[in-house]
């Protein structure tokens, strides 16, 4: 469901806004973003005309700012200090981008070994996050208003492609406890004023699932943004109890946060009757990419310079597979250098129709802990596993975990319908389905794997509200 726009036209178009959504958007956001000490509109207005640039005069920009973000940080981050002198690294040396390889990757692990040396000694009002640790021990880091600025204003210029914006009816189903920790009067009053209704996605329970489909019915909004498991989810149950969902207007699906698959882009668009728009990023890395009418994943180039590397940490050409590495140009006051996501995926080697100059993330593989490693060493993604559990039609819910090279743990949660059946048909068809998961899944990672199935009655969130299909704890080497 892609809208085949040309680049003339699609550069002409601004999104159609009622009175209230110019007085939201020109005026209320400003003034909001101006308060909180955000350079935002200043931003975005930039972000809209660089789109344009050619992929020319983008690296250009890209090595300019880079040149200056060096030099400062160089200047005021002790860390950056002790590492440029004793590489000898001077940024004004810098005559290409590829240069930057001189700098070694950043991990989390040296974050946190390093985290008051990453502070800028001019870093002011820095506030304290964390990643959810899904996949590790979570990451403690800090972030300034500069760099929350420039997030912001990519993530709005990225929603107009879709021709939405700020002051449109939004619906936000999301999990993220610093969002929902944070619902105090000024947060209740703003999203009021944005029109912005939240829905925690931890619970998707029945009932929580009905009444998400009620709201979603009653405020008939613009534009979607969650997960894309718990979107899927709502479409699947809207589909279950014969709710029409495709006929409020629903202009775009944003969603971001887990890997899109292609089944759940199909269920998401098909039930609500809408494009789904794909968007990379977080809390460390920055508004990576995000996805064009045209199908395209942009880089938020200005902002961030996207490098993708193998296992030994050499660079890779355009069109190879790799660990995502970022450079995020606009965090002096606590840096990202060259900083390695754990995602894995694939730069672009063509221009998108849609015009913009902008460099494409032409695949998005999901990260290093989705990819399953068999016994004798061969590395898969875990669709592999997913593809066979998806094919089992008494199945609702899955989670595969590689505990280590000898085990898999497979939970299993059966559809409400299968529950009706007495308990010795029950336990027989546990036990088909046992068996038929085992055969698959020891011909896919070898015949001395133990695989263990366990059948719950469902399958809980991670504490952010997300959700993952496989996770392997397998390191590879």
């Amino acid at each position: 469901m892609r809208a085949a726009i040309s680049a003339v036209s699609f550069r002409e178009q601004e999104p159609t806004m009622s009175v209230y959504q110019k007085l939201a958007a020109n005026c209320l956001f400003p003034l909001h973003e101006r308060l909180k000490g955000h350079d935002t509109t200043r931003v975005h207005a930039a972000l809209d005309k660089s789109q344009w640039y050619t992929p020319d005069q983008i690296q250009q920009l890209q090595l300019d700012r880079l040149k200056v973000f060096l030099q400062v940080i160089g200047e005021t981050v002790p860390y950056y200090q002790s590492l440029f002198q004793r590489l000898q690294f001077n940024p004004l040396d810098l005559s290409g981008l590829e240069h930057l390889q001189r700098l070694p990757l950043l991990d989390k692990k040296t974050i946190r070994e390093n985290t008051e040396a990453m502070k800028s000694c001019l870093a002011n009002k820095l506030q304290k996050f964390n990643t959810g640790g899904s996949s590790g021990a979570p990451l403690i880091f800090f972030l300034g208003t500069e760099r929350v600025s420039h997030d912001v204003a990519a993530k709005r210029r990225a929603t107009r492609w879709w021709d939405v914006d700020i002051g449109d009816n939004e619906m936000v189903i999301w999990g993220s406890p610093i969002e929902l920790g944070s619902q105090d009067r000024i947060r209740l009053l703003r999203d009021k004023l944005f029109r912005t209704k939240l829905l925690p996605a931890f619970d998707m329970s029945t009932e929580n699932l009905n009444r998400f489909v009620d709201q979603i019915q009653r405020q008939k909004p613009k534009m979607l943004f969650g997960y894309p498991s718990s979107l899927a989810l709502i479409a699947d149950h809207a589909d279950s109890i014969g709710t029409r969902l495709d006929n409020l207007g629903i202009k775009v699906a944003f969603v971001t946060s887990e890997r899109l698959y292609d089944e759940q882009r199909g269920r998401i668009e098909r039930v609500f009757s809408c494009p789904v728009a794909n968007g990379y990023g977080g809390r460390d890395a920055g508004f990576i990419a995000h996805e064009c009418p045209e199908g395209s994943m942009h880089i938020t180039a200005e902002d961030i310079i996207v490098e993708i590397v193998d296992q030994q940490g050499n660079v890779l050409p355009p069109g190879e597979s790799g660990e995502i590495v970022v450079t995020h140009l606009y965090t002096s006051e606590f840096p990202f250098v060259r900083y390695r996501t754990g995602d894995v995926g694939v730069l672009g080697t063509e221009a998108c129709r849609c015009g913009r100059g902008l460099p494409v993330l032409a695949s998005l593989e999901g990260r290093t802990t989705d990819f399953i490693t068999a016994a004798d060493g061969t590395v898969m993604h875990g669709l592999a596993l997913i593809y066979v559990m998806r094919d089992l039609a008494e199945i609702d819910e899955f989670r595969i975990s590689q505990e280590s090279l000898q085990h898999t743990h497979i939970q299993v949660a059966l559809r409400s319908s299968e529950s009706a059946r007495s308990d010795t048909d029950m336990s027989q068809q546990q036990n088909q389905l046992s068996e038929h998961i085992e055969e698959q899944f020891k011909r896919r990672l070898g015949s001395e794997v133990r695989i263990s199935v366990e059948f719950v009655a469902q399958i809980p969130r991670e504490r952010s509200g997300k959700f993952r299909y496989v996770v392997s704890k397998v390191e590879r080497a």
